[in-house]
């Protein structure tokens, strides 16, 4: 897995890219928790990844619940598969997906 960042004021994107999951999922997760102090809204994108296990909801589901005391999270270009994992799970009814 790759991730990209970019800080835009206090807004943070992460573009990951490949496979979210149980070995990656710790990555993205320090990246977060790194990353969270100065940025109030975070932005994740996932136009290049391929898979996201129950690891990588685990560390999104945490996130969400970080940010949405401050500026919200945003997933964005999530394929059709991912897409998939959100609505069987019910995380498409959590998290903020465009």
């Amino acid at each position: 897995m790759t991730i990209t960042k970019a800080q835009n004021g206090t807004a943070l994107t992460l573009a990951v890219e490949g496979r979210l999951d149980t070995v990656t999922a710790p990555e993205l997760e320090k990246e977060i928790a790194e990353n969270s102090a100065e940025a109030n809204e975070l932005v994740v994108d996932f136009t290049k990844l391929d898979y996201i296990s129950s690891a990588g909801l685990r560390v999104l589901l945490s996130a969400h619940k970080n940010f949405a005391k401050k500026g919200g999270m945003t997933i964005t270009n999530v394929n059709e598969t991912v897409m998939d994992i959100f609505d069987v799970t019910g995380f498409k009814d959590i998290l903020n997906i465009k």
